[in-house]
């Protein structure tokens, strides 16, 4: 299911219109106001630097929440046509939110694994789609991440400036991770194994699930 798309009119819109109630949402087309019922679920954002151990964790994900949730790996549409030349991504972000608010008309919400934080993802319309966004920000001491980046394959391109850039960020996620709207949960996984790391994270997405 496209909810851009109108199932009666056949109208795109780039701003889904979403009522909740105490029947459900409804998803109400902005052109001729066809209703639909519509699965409003929440979105789990696994996120942090690079080399705090998203992918692998992600990997492990797919066998412990496979039963409740639909775990897929960001950089996937980290392609040409979703590439903005000033940086700016909002094309990548967007085409994501739509992506995972599909997925989760099956009845099962996306874990979305990948570098994000709340205010690349709060501005846009398609933010009403979702019940809520949790972001899970994964940590590392910045020796340890550095090691890590350096020791990476050399088409992955991790020179020492790019590895300085993703230490900055690693800074402002540690710093900031409490006052984002909403703010992030702090996962550090210095000295735990990704398996470790995994059966944490599962913890947190289905307690979250509980609450729903």
């Amino acid at each position: 299911m496209n909810p851009m798309i109108c199932a009666s009119c056949g109208g795109w819109t780039d701003e889904p219109h979403v009522l909740t109630g105490g029947a459900g949402a409804v998803l109400v087309c902005v052109s001729c106001g066809h209703r639909e019922p519509y699965r409003r679920l929440p979105l789990f954002a696994l996120t942090g630097p690079s080399g705090t151990g998203k992918t692998t964790v992600g990997r492990l994900l797919t066998g412990l929440l496979g039963d409740v949730a639909v775990v897929l790996e960001q950089d996937l549409l980290w392609v040409g046509a979703l590439r903005d030349p000033t940086g700016d991504s909002a094309a990548f972000r967007r085409m994501w939110l739509r992506l995972a608010a599909s997925v989760q008309q099956s009845g099962r919400p996306v874990v979305l694994c990948g570098t994000v934080a709340p205010p690349q993802f709060a501005p846009w319309p398609e933010r009403a789609l979702f019940a809520g966004i949790h972001y899970l920000a994964l940590t590392c001491a910045p020796d340890v991440l550095a090691e890590r980046l350096r020791s990476r394959p050399a088409w992955r391109s991790w020179d020492e400036e790019r590895i300085a850039e993703m230490l900055g960020f690693n800074d402002w996620v540690r710093a900031e991770a409490a006052h984002t709207k909403p703010p992030m949960t702090l996962l550090d996984t210095t000295g735990a194994t990704p398996a470790d790391t995994a059966a944490r994270v599962a913890i947190w997405v289905r307690g979250l699930l509980d609450r729903v």
